[in-house]
Parts: C-alpha cells; sequence; structure tokens
C-alpha cells in the first residue's frame, strides 16, 4: 500500500493591470477579500494615489493607438476576448459563486450572460456610428458630415455588487467606441476583475487600454476625478456621497460624468453606455462641380 501523497495548497497572487503588465500596488499595502460567508480567499493590492496616476499615463499612452484603429479592428479584438473568456469559465463561474455567494448554477449563468454581452459589444464596434453619425442636410453646396469620436481616457467606478456581469457591462461599451479606460474593481469583490485583466493580456487588446485597480475607491476617485488627463468617469459603482464629491471634482476640467442609478445588468443594456463617451464631430466639405454643364455632386 503506497502512501498517501498530499501537496501543498497553491495560492493564488493577485495583482494589478495597468499598462498590460501585473505590478503589485507601489505603496506594498494589501488588504483581506472574503466571501459571501466570510471565508477568507485572498489578499489583493490596495492601490495607492501613485497606481491611479500610472494607470491613466498608461491609458493615454495607450489612446492613440486605439482610438486610430478600424472600428472592425477594434471588434475583432473584443471578440477574441470573449473567445478567451469562454475557454476560462470555470474558473469565472468560482469567482463569481465566491464573490456574490451563488450557486454554482446560478454563477454559470451570470458567467454565461457576461461573455454574451461582450459578444453583443464587439458587435457594435462598427456600427454605432452608422446609428449617431451621418449626413445633415444644409442649403449651400456642401457635404456637412457628423461622426462619433471617442472622448478619450475614462475613469469607471466598477459595480460593488455584480462582480463579473456589471463589470464587463461597464468596461466593454467605453472600449468598443475606442475609449482607453482606468477601472476601479468593486472594492469588496475585486478578483473577477483582477481576473479579466489576465484575460486582456493574452488577448490582442493593446496594454494600457484597459488597466484594472483594486482598492477603496473612496481613496482612489477623487484624485482620478480631478486627475486633469481624463477625460470622463463612470459613476456606476460609486455611493451617493462619493458620487456626488467625484461629480464636482470632475466639474474641474469639464469631464464628461455618468451619473449613477439603478441598473439591471441582466436587462438589455441598449446603447446609452455606448453614446455616453463620444463626441460628434461635424464636417463641411464644399461639393464642387462636374464638367462644364456645372453639375454638381
Amino acid at each position: 500500500m503506497s502512501e498517501q501523497q498530499t501537496r501543498l495548497n497553491i495560492f493564488k497572487t493577485y495583482k494589478l493591470y495597468v499598462g498590460g503588465k501585473f505590478p503589485r500596488s507601489e505603496s506594498g499595502r494589501v488588504y483581506e477579500v472574503s466571501d459571501s460567508k466570510g471565508n477568507w480567499l485572498a489578499n489583493v493590492p490596495l492601490s495607492s494615489r501613485k497606481d491611479a496616476r500610472d494607470a491613466v499615463v498608461a491609458a493615454r499612452k495607450a489612446f492613440g493607438g486605439w482610438s486610430g484603429a478600424t472600428a472592425y479592428n477594434r471588434g475583432q479584438i473584443l471578440y477574441r476576448i470573449a473567445e478567451m473568456l469562454e475557454g476560462r469559465r470555470d474558473q469565472f463561474v468560482r469567482e463569481v459563486a465566491d464573490a456574490e455567494g451563488l450557486s454554482k448554477s446560478k454563477a454559470a449563468a451570470v458567467v454565461d450572460a457576461a461573455i454574451d454581452r461582450w459578444v453583443w459589444y464587439a458587435g457594435w464596434t462598427d456600427k454605432i456610428a452608422q446609428i449617431v453619425g451621418g449626413a445633415n442636410p444644409v442649403a449651400g453646396p456642401y457635404f456637412n458630415l457628423s461622426t462619433p469620436e471617442p472622448t478619450g481616457v475614462v475613469t469607471v467606478v466598477a459595480p460593488q455588487d455584480s462582480s463579473f456581469l456589471g463589470l464587463v457591462s461597464v468596461i466593454a461599451p467605453v472600449i468598443a467606441t475606442g475609449n482607453t479606460a482606468v477601472v476601479i474593481a468593486s472594492e469588496k469583490s475585486p478578483l473577477p476583475a483582477l481576473s479579466l485583466g489576465e484575460v486582456l493580456a493574452t488577448s490582442d487588446l493593446p496594454g494600457g487600454v484597459v488597466n484594472i485597480l483594486s482598492g477603496k475607491a473612496a481613496e482612489m476617485g477623487p484624485h482620478l476625478a480631478a486627475h486633469q488627463d481624463v477625460n470622463a468617469i463612470d459613476l456606476t459603482g460609486a455611493d451617493a456621497d462619493l458620487a456626488r464629491e467625484l461629480e464636482i471634482a470632475a466639474a474641474d476640467n469639464l469631464k464628461r460624468v455618468l451619473r449613477p442609478r439603478a441598473v439591471d445588468f441582466t436587462a438589455s443594456p441598449g446603447t446609452d453606455r455606448l453614446t455616453a463617451f463620444l463626441e460628434t464631430k461635424t464636417v463641411w466639405h464644399p461639393t464642387g462641380s462636374l464638367g462644364a454643364s456645372g453639375s454638381s455632386y
């Protein structure tokens, strides 16, 4: 009879995702994350103001290439992310079940919905311009064309209670339209967000397009809301008091602000989040003429 062999438990080390890399917090701080029953799950980085600034630098650096990519190419990359999420489905089911206190079957339904949501937004990348852009009638020999353009660097305060479906629902529309994102993950349930960073890093998504920070929104939020190189902020995961504080700070450089409201993330999302962080550029161009007849085109 052979001796029973035992193995040491290999605990996962969760890290931030900034600029396509996986740093620990520069502060060296961590905090404990527990499941819905209070059982310890992991120590995760407690991000600092410096981590937030580094994430903004990475997002700004990535913005030119990402916003300049074709909408079709962005859609291909988002679809590739969905493929990889499908391949790691079991891992996310476990993490969502622990984070939200769900049964395995209910957690699986949440993860499936999140993957489907990612595919849904991937399909919108090369279609949203047809919805919110167009040719405008003018009195004169001109073309007048309005086209949507991304706002820039967007800070996203992720939902606190919907650790994966809600997370996907606020990140995907931001990057689908060509913006880059600095995401403050759910403070109490950050593990699905940090694992999402691992998927993004091994997909075709350029480093810096999405940056994921774990820690306290009340600590990082004010610095990001006041940051002069952040163009917009989504306050979905902020409580009423924090949202008010961040909205006041965001006014300093006229950031676009998406205010928090009750959201059923299981419902069809519509296009509201796709258009929330788009600017409209209108171009006038003379029509010219064709030949001696003077007919215009």
